[in-house]
């Protein structure tokens, strides 16, 4: 065996978690995400050209990567490795949609936002400002009759407003639900592309290890008994 082949058998792998890995082939390699055909679009002249790019970045609300090739062309192979799993994301796990969306978080650098610290608190859907300050508006709901009692009334009646003040929460418990199970799902997107990559074994310079984000970062670990 040369001196050479020896040295690169021994070679140490860089080891990344795998939203590290991630950031590192798309924020620092700038791999591009190469999104398989659907099954309408043949491979022939220009069927996946800029016309099927632009519409999907409609349907799906955001935009495809691509594009954007690091200075001098050349991207590392690990990091073309990784975006190839990325975009082999399962339609169970969210499929093209899904895969965008790691991707896009991480070339940012990103985690989704689940709404670290949101409480919903009940707040006036009406508010109105005076000269003596900002104060929660009323609505009329119905009315009542009552009789008036009392000198001079006489047993008349009079006819009064119920107002009530119109309130909701803010955020919304439904908010609040949505951004932390969409949380959820990327993270099973991310197990998925780690379980992949781990077990792929492929990649020549980076190890992907085990390690994996808060699985509920909204939940606060129960301290330790002494």
């Amino acid at each position: 065996m040369s001196f050479h082949s020896r040295v690169s058998s021994t070679r140490i792998k860089r080891a990344l978690g795998v939203q590290a890995a991630l950031e590192w082939a798309f924020r620092i390699e700038q791999a591009q995400l190469e999104l398989p055909l659907p099954p309408d679009v043949t491979e022939e002249g220009f069927g996946f050209g800029l016309e099927y790019v632009l519409l999907q970045r409609a349907v799906l609300g955001c935009k495809i990567d691509g594009g954007q090739h690091k200075i001098g062309g050349y991207t590392h192979e690990d990091a073309e490795l990784i975006a190839a799993t990325v975009a082999g994301i399962p339609d169970s796990l969210g499929g093209k949609r899904m895969a965008i969306r790691v991707a896009e978080l991480a070339r940012a650098g990103l985690t989704p936002d689940w709404m670290p610290g949101a409480v919903p608190r009940c707040v006036p859907t009406i508010v109105k400002q005076n000269q003596h300050g900002t104060h929660a508006g009323t609505i009329v709901v119905g009315t009542e009759r009552i009789r008036m009692r009392g000198p001079g009334a006489r047993g008349t009646w009079k006819t009064i407003e119920i107002l009530a003040c119109p309130i909701t929460f803010s955020p919304h418990p439904h908010q609040i639900e949505a951004a932390r199970r969409g949380y959820g799902e990327w993270w099973q997107a991310l197990g998925w592309v780690r379980d992949g990559l781990i077990a792929g074994g492929m990649l020549r310079e980076v190890e992907v290890t085990a390690a994996m984000p808060k699985v509920r970062p909204w939940q606060r670990t129960p301290p330790s008994c002494c």
